[in-house]
């Protein structure tokens, strides 16, 4: 804390970036401070990854002439503009980073062990060493982000890649009739394998689910559109299943969980955990 409060000069009227506890590689942190006769007035800080954001006004709001609130709604809305325009300028690199890499990969093998091991075909993945790399894109089919997977199952990221409302193309027609939208990329292909009329994306996690399923509806108004949730049914709240149906009804679409058997262990959580299990790999 020290630290940061020793970075606010550095942060006058522009965002200063820093490494926060949950992102230790990546400048996800930012503070933003508006100086006033050489103390700090106003400091707003927050959290790309997280979106969580705090603010500071120095004094009390309700000591405040008109004049004064004016003056803090200004500073304010300065601060916004200055914290969207690096944040819009982060994606946009990111987005051409993700491209170049994508370009530069190969055609995922089909004896990839993580593929041999959820049973699944690689669809268009595509490979760069033993990492599987998935590309997040819009419904303008621009890249954005980039997923890997290693071999082991080991998810990540591109950090500072715009996730929200973007999603990984796992197969299907261009102009569908149908569409299936779910977390992960592995149970995306095994609803593509089940269903290979569908359009399948993946939204990634439960989170970014509604964005998807909103775009999705505006993208093709007319397709049937499906959420096929996970099933969290070990975690208080079932937060699979929860955003699945709240992303349903927000975009008119219908909704779907896997249908258990008795004996499913409780631990399975999504469509490609039940096609496992159904075949004996689980």
């Amino acid at each position: 804390m020290d630290a940061l409060l020793s970075s606010l000069p550095d942060a006058e009227s522009k965002p200063f970036r820093f490494r926060t506890a949950n992102k230790h590689n990546s400048k996800n942190g930012y503070l933003i401070a508006y100086f006033d006769r050489g103390l700090p007035a106003v400091v707003i800080a927050g959290d790309w990854a997280t979106g969580a954001e705090m603010k500071w006004i120095a004094g009390s709001a309700d000591t405040m002439t008109p004049a004064e609130r004016r003056e803090l709604k200004r500073r304010m809305a300065e601060v916004r503009k200055a914290r969207e325009e690096e944040q819009a300028e982060q994606w946009e690199a990111r987005a051409a980073a993700a491209a170049s890499r994508w370009h530069s990969c190969n055609q995922a093998a089909p004896e990839h062990p993580y593929l041999i091991r959820k049973r699944i075909q690689p669809h268009r993945a595509r490979q760069q060493g033993r990492e599987l790399v998935l590309l997040l894109v819009d419904f303008n089919g621009k890249a954005w982000s980039l997923q890997t997977i290693g071999e082991a199952g080991n998810k990540r990221l591109m950090a500072g890649g715009k996730k929200t409302g973007n999603f990984i193309v796992v197969n299907g027609p261009e102009y569908p009739s149908r569409v299936l939208i779910c977390e992960g990329w592995s149970t995306g292909c095994t609803l593509a394998e089940i269903d290979p009329a569908a359009l399948v994306l993946a939204a990634v996690d439960c989170g970014n689910l509604k964005a998807v399923a909103t775009g999705a509806r505006n993208r093709w108004p007319d397709a049937d559109l499906i959420i096929c949730g996970d099933d969290d049914r070990k975690t208080p709240g079932n937060p699979g299943a929860t955003a699945a149906r709240s992303a349903a009804l927000a975009a008119g679409a219908r909704f779907a969980l896997p249908e258990w058997p008795a004996t499913a262990p409780l631990d399975l959580s999504d469509f490609n955990d039940l096609a496992n299990w159904r075949k004996g790999a689980a």
